[in-house]
């Protein structure tokens, strides 16, 4: 039983990172686009990808990883996260500088630049987090970088859904209520833990 539900659960992780990716691949609007843009586009589909790998990874959810060994790699997947979001932004800087610049000053019109902004400066001080970990009191750092994970997930779900480009929308949609629903399981996750522990105690 526990290989059965070890299968079903890599089975549909690697059915909701794989699919995306390949309709993207599949997408005729990828005919009329620039090789950068097409690098950064994918780019940012891995990172939305990784944005739901991360929560299961540091909560030690994945069949066959020790907890240990999902934080460890959970600050592989962080650091490929960050080169993710770095590809994808230099990616749409060459192929359209000024509405880079717009969009990192917040003077875009399109509101989902705006949410992408927010997720990319999310992600940096996330990473940034990770460095100065040893340096901060424990709760500080933990409670920090969790809002800021958070924020990553959200707005990148967000800047995602509301582009109309070479992912395709059903797929596009569930992976990011995946990776939403993911961040907020690990979120609650320790709390639960902790209410159990008090009810065992006081029965």
């Amino acid at each position: 039983m526990p290989r059965v539900r070890a299968l079903l659960i890599w089975t549909g992780l690697g059915l909701a990172l794989i699919l995306p990716l390949a309709l993207a691949a599949s997408s005729e609007y990828l005919a009329w686009r620039d090789p950068f843009y097409i690098v950064a586009g994918f780019a940012g589909i891995l990172a939305l990808c990784l944005a739901l790998v991360q929560p299961l990874l540091v909560r030690g959810w994945l069949p066959g990883l020790r907890l240990t060994r999902g934080r460890r790699l959970h600050r592989a997947t962080g650091a490929l996260l960050v080169a993710a979001v770095v590809i994808h932004v230099a990616g749409l800087w060459a192929t359209s500088p000024p509405d880079v610049i717009d969009a990192l000053l917040f003077r875009s019109p399109t509101p989902f630049s705006i949410w992408g902004v927010g997720a990319m400066w999310a992600v940096f001080a996330a990473a940034l987090l990770a460095v100065l970990r040893r340096r901060l009191p424990p709760r500080v750092w933990r409670f920090s970088h969790t809002v800021l994970a958070g924020l990553v997930v959200l707005a990148g779900a967000v800047h995602a859904l509301l582009i109309e480009g070479t992912m395709e929308p059903v797929s596009k949609a569930i992976l990011c209520s995946l990776a939403i629903i993911a961040t907020l399981a690990a979120f609650i996750a320790p709390w639960l833990r902790t209410k159990r522990r008090i009810s065992s105690d006081l029965l």
